[in-house]
């Protein structure tokens, strides 16, 4: 499966009832707009807009165990990540976000359920 692919498998994931009604902050789980493909224009028009690259794609912002939220970066077996994502991982571990790279949606969802668990 593609980066994208795994997300909308997370997403459905996360909109079923029986997950849903175990884990209710899931409904603020979203994806952050952080790469345009669209054009130079757009990308100057995303820039000034406030879209960095680099940015985790998902965010919970729902605070659990000392952390304030938790961001993840989703990425395929073979993803790597770009320095500007490990700049913003460890920056946001700094200001107490809980922050990580999952490979697949298997793996992002198992991180979702422990850190809402507490």
């Amino acid at each position: 499966m593609t980066e994208a692919q795994e997300q909308a498998t997370l997403f459905k994931w996360a909109a079923q009832p029986s997950i849903r009604s175990k884990y209710p902050e899931l409904r603020l789980l979203h994806h952050i707009k952080n790469e345009t493909k669209e054009g130079a224009r757009q990308v100057a028009v995303d820039r000034q807009s406030g879209v960095k690259k680099g940015v985790p794609d998902l965010c919970l912002p729902v605070a659990r165990g000392g952390f304030h939220g938790l961001y993840i970066e989703m990425k395929t077996a073979k993803g790597r990540l770009s320095p500007e994502q490990k700049w913003w991982l460890e920056e946001l571990k700094v200001e107490q976000y809980r922050a990580v790279m999952c490979r697949g949606w298997r793996e992002a969802a198992a991180v979702l359920e422990e850190y809402l668990e507490g």
